[in-house]
């Protein structure tokens, strides 16, 4: 005890705390703050003092209290029970909280992340003798019904097995082996493993990124693709949609591992989250979707400090997974929050200001946080990915503040929400012509072996019409349509049809909350020969009114929920209604 690193208190500047005593205190050390034993981090030192940042509120604080090191940096704890449970920006279980102190977080609380009592159905894979390294899997557990947890070898550990636990019912803190390293040092492994948030967990080798990341939404699969391992950005002003589209995402898309940041965003808004996980069945396997998303929590009542550690727990908890082999996903909303308690501490700091008050070093924290997404090959042979999904909250829907500019170098998705769609009720409200992704020639390939070689070649044509409508519009807008020639008349109409019927899509519908990639393909499909045969009929004198009357084009916006994700013979009917249209039209020009 006589050699722990003590300090006192001599300045207390919100969350920051200027520590002086000791010159012992180490960068990125955790520390005990005063009385109650509040949970900080060593941010900075200078000559004669520590700075020290607070992860709980610092009322009633005092000068002269004392600050004690743990001497081991701000770290999660790695095991099974982190699925299916609630955090808060610092590992701290909810659930268990509310059980010890109501409604109310009380500060200073020293709970377990994980359950030391459970007890584990544990597979122990190793046996005396066998040689092992950092990664190894050495045990399994099932976690969940759907997610098979598997205990590997801590990080720069490797050695050979002197004894083994039998297989069966284990707590994560029992010793399921001992490894002794060939400078006969003695490691003790339980299903346990501490990791420094800060830094990245080590993999074998980043591979090419080439499969999407499904998530059964069109205008993402189809026309801005984000691939496993990649990143992307969801910027959007108050009400277009991000944390719905979020959840959707997390919902739908074929990562096996969700795991969902709730970082500085409003109380009411993380309970509906909680309360529609609870009760969402997972599609694959049928059981709640809970059996495989984390949830951290971290609202914007909590203390700020802990906002900007809550995006650091969230990434070391996916990476863990993805070492495992598992494919994870993760939702960080927002990440103009976790900016605007980096803005705070700064000013806490003193440092110098840059653009909009926000830290000189604002982009090097996002580049350092978007970086720790993959594709990579894991030390033990598997491969696994993390994915994120950020959202951006740009005030006053101003996509040139520093947050969304910096974040766009960092990403290669950029899905941009737009009021005026969000306004309209077209959901997702992702703009089509102000968003990007840069995944289309990564991703080539995969679409043409798994979905159909012109598959892309169908995107570009319904981009196309896209881009020749909203050229249109500004004439449309001063003189109306009526004066266009009946070309462009076509291009308006199928260009109402492309976003009314396959861009915007219905969360609560069943057929259309998801629809599989071979569907979104074949309303593509439908799409085109429908602007075809439009354009062939205005060649030989049709008049597109005459077109909109055959009811084809309303057909065809209501195909998403008339035709179902199973049976796609609908299209058949489709098309012959199109040639039926086709053939009486041309027969009244002849």
């Amino acid at each position: 005890m006589d050699n722990m690193v003590k300090g006192v208190i001599r300045a207390i500047s919100g969350p920051v705390l200027e520590v002086v005593g000791s010159n012992q205190f180490q960068m990125m050390d955790m520390v005990k703050v005063g009385d109650k034993n509040l949970i900080g981090e060593v941010i900075n030192i200078k000559k004669g003092a520590a700075i020290v940042q607070v992860y709980e509120s610092t009322t009633g604080l005092k000068i002269g209290e004392e600050v004690v090191s743990t001497s081991i940096p701000m770290s999660v704890t790695l095991g099974p029970g982190i699925i299916g449970n609630i955090f808060d920006g610092i590992e701290r279980p909810l659930r268990v909280m509310k059980e010890r102190e109501g409604n109310f977080i009380g500060r200073g609380m020293d709970v377990d992340p994980l359950d030391g009592k459970k007890k584990w159905d544990t597979t122990v894979l190793v046996k005396v003798g066998d040689t092992v390294k950092a990664g190894d899997v050495i045990a399994t557990t099932p976690e969940t019904p759907s997610i098979l947890h598997k205990v590997m070898v801590p990080n720069k550990i490797s050695g050979k097995v002197t004894s083994v636990a039998k297989s069966g019912p284990h707590t994560v803190h029992e010793t399921i082996a001992v490894v002794v390293d060939e400078k006969g040092k003695e490691y003790t492994l339980t299903m346990v493993q501490k990791w420094g948030i800060r830094a990245g967990r080590p993999y074998e080798k980043r591979l090419p990124i080439d499969r999407p990341l499904i998530t059964g939404q069109r205008i993402i699969d189809s026309i801005l693709p984000i691939a496993k391992g990649g990143t992307a950005a969801i910027p959007g002003g108050f009400g277009t949609g991000k944390t719905m589209t979020q959840h959707q995402l997390a919902k739908w898309c074929d990562a096996d591992i969700i795991v969902y940041i709730g970082c500085g965003e409003r109380g009411n808004e993380m309970t509906q989250v909680l309360d529609d996980f609870s009760k969402l069945i997972d599609p694959r396997t049928q059981r709640p979707l809970m059996d495989r998303t984390v949830l951290i929590a971290n609202t914007s009542n909590m203390p700020v400090a802990a906002r900007e550690a809550s995006i650091y727990t969230g990434i070391s908890i996916a990476e863990y997974f993805r070492d495992m082999g598992y494919h994870v996903a993760i939702m960080a909303d927002s990440t103009s929050r976790w900016a605007e308690a980096l803005r705070e501490i700064s000013g806490r700091l003193e440092e110098m200001p840059a653009e909009e008050g926000f830290p000189a070093y604002l982009s090097s924290r996002l580049s350092a946080f978007y970086e720790r997404a993959g594709y990579v090959e894991n030390p033990n042979g598997t491969e696994g990915s993390v994915s994120i999904i950020g959202a951006v909250s740009p005030q006053g829907s101003d996509f040139s503040e520093p947050v969304t500019q910096n974040t766009k170098r960092f990403v290669r998705c950029f899905w941009a929400l737009d009021k005026s769609l969000a306004y309209a009720r077209h959901y997702p409200a992702i703009h089509w012509l102000q968003s990007y992704s840069e995944y289309l020639d990564d991703l080539a390939p995969w679409y043409e072996k798994n979905v159909a070689p012109d598959f892309l070649d169908f995107r570009k044509q319904i981009m196309k019409i896209l881009q020749e409508e909203s050229s249109l519009m500004d004439i449309v807008k001063l003189i109306g349509s009526d004066v266009l020639p009946e070309e462009q008349k076509v291009v308006l109409n199928i260009a109402k049809v492309i976003r009314l019927g396959f861009l915007q899509q219905n969360a609560f519908h069943q057929s259309d909350t998801y629809v599989p990639m071979q569907k979104q393909y074949k309303m593509m499909e439908i799409i085109l020969y429908l602007n075809q045969k439009c354009k062939d009929l205005v060649s030989k004198g049709a008049v597109t009114s005459a077109m909109e009357g055959s009811g084809v084009f309303e057909e065809i916006i209501r195909m998403k929920y008339d035709i179902g994700n199973e049976d796609l013979s609908g299209f058949d009917r489709i098309r012959a209604d199109i040639d039926k249209m086709y053939d009486e039209l041309s027969s009244q020009m002849l």
